[in-house]
């Protein structure tokens, strides 16, 4: 693939240059492939002759106008950074389709109250926080492993990667599990429809419910973090109600997805490549490292910000009101960042990639998401003997969030082990 390949006729802004509007929707996560690495076509942004800033013309997120994008590491690093230049505004503002002004807190605003909204979410992040729900955490993992480890299938993806990260969100949020069908419900509509009428009609519900659980723990509060945003306040001054939904929408949107694509998509690899599994067997020391490259090897999101004064750049110009996606199913992959980037190596060291962005708007949920990981496929490859795709079973991925809906794995079981139930010995 190549710049003649990508170039399209969609009409684009009068300041783009015809050469630079491309389909490069293949690297937004749009576009299905069977590969072991499915971002390997971003390496070809990188090529020699690709201009360093493309502009994609098809809409994006909650967006109906088109996009610059980069692909570079650095490229991406200055977009993340470079606050005077590039916002937040507008970033994951889904509930503007449902005529809400509200901005998505601490993510759709900018330095410094961006800084202010971080401090006070960040206490329910810290080491000492996450260490102190880590044994529910691990204890969650493991009751659910033990619950199929002795029937030699499961579906990885609907059954495990979908329910357990959504279970600790829930929990640590204090929002009903029995919400569970509904809250994924909506966020596909939000996510993934492509289709602003179900988008809105979903968001407008969603509010409307969180609306009613705010009110609920403002009459009866408790311990969990839905609480504490909803009876919340910074430097003595009780927070607005825009800001208590901004807070609690958006750790609703975040919460649902990342962590169980990012699952599905790390034991797809497992069970496609057998020396990595074994060898993750074999030193379970590499349990950290590994997550690490999990993640550099499946970025999610691609972020976007909006240009907030006119910039030259790369020999064309930004407007103040265009929108710059940084693209980090290519920037992860960058040699001039990773040294062999397209080996996965289990033991990389200084991963520093961008699968939760990076600047100020660092995800806020990274420690969290890493916990979740680590305890999964530590306490995942004591319980279950090495794993393989069922035969049969479609591989696909669509390299972004909802990632993999189905993906069955199979294992033989020790004949000590057919029909061990949750609890026994025989399942740990």
């Amino acid at each position: 693939m190549g710049m003649e390949e990508w170039r399209v006729d969609v009409p684009a802004p009068a300041h783009v240059p015809a050469d630079r509007v491309v389909d490069i929707r293949f690297a937004m996560g749009h576009v299905p492939n069977d590969r072991l690495d499915p971002y390997a076509e971003t390496d070809a942004l990188r090529a020699p002759g690709v201009p360093r800033l493309l502009f994609s013309p098809y809409p994006f997120s909650d967006k109906t106008c088109g996009t610059w994008c980069v692909s570079h590491y650095e490229d991406i690093r200055r977009v993340y950074e470079d606050n005077a230049h590039f916002s937040t505004e507008g970033v994951a503002q889904f509930q503007a389709l449902a005529g809400e002004t509200f901005p998505s807190i601490p993510l759709g605003v900018d330095p410094p109250d961006h800084g202010r909204y971080r401090r006070f979410l960040n206490s329910h992040f810290t080491p000492a926080s996450l260490n102190r729900m880590e044994p529910q955490i691990r204890a969650m993992a493991v009751g659910m492993i033990e619950g199929f480890a002795g029937k030699g299938e499961v579906d990885i993806a609907f059954d495990f990667g979908r329910i357990f990260p959504v279970r600790v969100f829930l929990d640590l949020m204090g929002l009903p599990f029995s919400m569970f069908e509904q809250f994924l419900a909506w966020e596909y509509e939000i996510l993934h429809s492509r289709d602003h009428g179900r988008m809105a009609d979903a968001v407008r519900q969603v509010i409307a419910y969180l609306r009613g659980f705010v009110a609920e723990k403002q009459a009866n509060p408790d311990d969990r973090l839905g609480s504490y945003i909803a009876n919340g306040s910074i430097d003595g001054t009780p927070l607005t109600e825009d800001e208590i939904m901004g807070m609690t929408w958006f750790l609703w949107l975040g919460g649902l997805d990342t962590v169980a694509s990012t699952i599905s998509q790390m034991f797809r690899r497992m069970a496609l490549d057998q020396a990595l599994q074994q060898r993750l067997r074999d030193e379970p020391d590499l349990v950290n490292s590994a997550v690490e490259e999990f993640l550099r090897t499946q970025p999610l999101v691609n972020s976007f910000r909006l240009v907030k004064k006119d910039l030259d750049w790369d020999g064309v110009t930004l407007k103040a009101g265009d929108y710059i996606t940084c693209l980090n199913s290519a920037g992860n992959f960058d040699p001039a960042q990773f040294r062999d980037p397209r080996t996965f190596d289990p033991a990389r060291q200084a991963n520093r990639h961008y699968t939760f962005v990076g600047g100020v708007h660092l995800c806020l949920g990274a420690h969290l998401a890493r916990r979740e990981l680590r305890i999964l496929l530590d306490e995942f490859l004591k319980r279950v003997p090495t794993f393989r795709v069922k035969p049969g079973a479609d591989t696909h991925v669509t390299p972004g969030l909802l990632s993999i809906r189905n993906l069955p794995i199979v294992w033989d079981v020790p004949a000590t082990n057919r029909g061990a139930v949750h609890g026994l010995p025989e399942a740990s």
